[in-house]
């Protein structure tokens, strides 16, 4: 719960995942609209596919299987489908590695930072759960919750909205994704795929976009 926390030094407070421009093309308005844009980012979007990624990582390092987990990284660096997500991912996944070595460290992630630069955020989280012994299910479903309360935070941010309306969006989405969470772990690379067109479209415009507050 530390390590998914807002507080937790991965930087996850600059980044909207495409929404910054969303709110300012007047698709998302309210707490409802919110809510709904979260929702199919969760079941169609990197919500499904980064727990995939995580759990993938999880079950690859808690194996030991190098060559897995190299697999892994590199299709999930490969799957940000624009130069924001990209780094969205990586530096988060980055900065979440360095911060766990450095009051968490395990041999298995100083063999990872000696050999990787980048890594996307759901492998480094699967990667250092495995490496604690932290079990799958709980760290997949803490990552879910995290993913959608930065959302939250930076919708409550852009519309503006008040912290009662995001806490009924959070209210709303939590038992989504305990729905999510078993279909998602039970795939596999193979099931990898999304259809949250709208929300990658949004990633590339925002990277013009006139004034903009987050970094994606």
């Amino acid at each position: 719960m530390i390590w998914l926390s807002p507080a937790y030094p991965v930087g996850g407070y600059s980044y909207s995942h495409g929404l910054e421009w969303v709110v300012e093309a007047g698709k998302v308005t309210d707490a409802h609209t919110l809510g709904s844009w979260i929702e199919d980012l969760l079941v169609h979007g990197a919500g499904r596919s980064d727990l995939i990624f995580l759990a993938e990582a999880w079950r690859a390092a808690a194996a030991g299987d190098s060559a897995a987990l190299e697999g892994v990284a590199e299709l999930a660096a490969a799957f940000a489908p624009s130069a924001e997500r990209r780094l969205e991912t990586l530096a988060q996944g980055t900065a979440f590695l360095a911060a766990t070595r450095a009051a968490w460290d395990a041999p298995e992630l100083e063999r990872l930072a000696a050999g990787a630069g980048e890594v996307a955020y759901p492998v480094a989280v699967g990667i250092c759960a495995a490496a604690h012994g932290l079990p799958l299910v709980e760290t997949a479903h803490a990552f879910a919750q995290a993913f959608a309360a930065n959302l939250v935070s930076a919708g409550v941010r852009l519309i503006p909205l008040g912290q009662s309306d995001g806490l009924r969006v959070l209210a709303r989405l939590e038992p989504l994704i305990a729905r999510l969470l078993p279909p998602a772990l039970a795939a596999g690379l193979d099931d990898l795929g999304g259809a949250a067109l709208a929300a990658d479209i949004a990633s590339m415009r925002h990277e013009t976009q006139y004034t903009r507050l987050f970094r994606s």
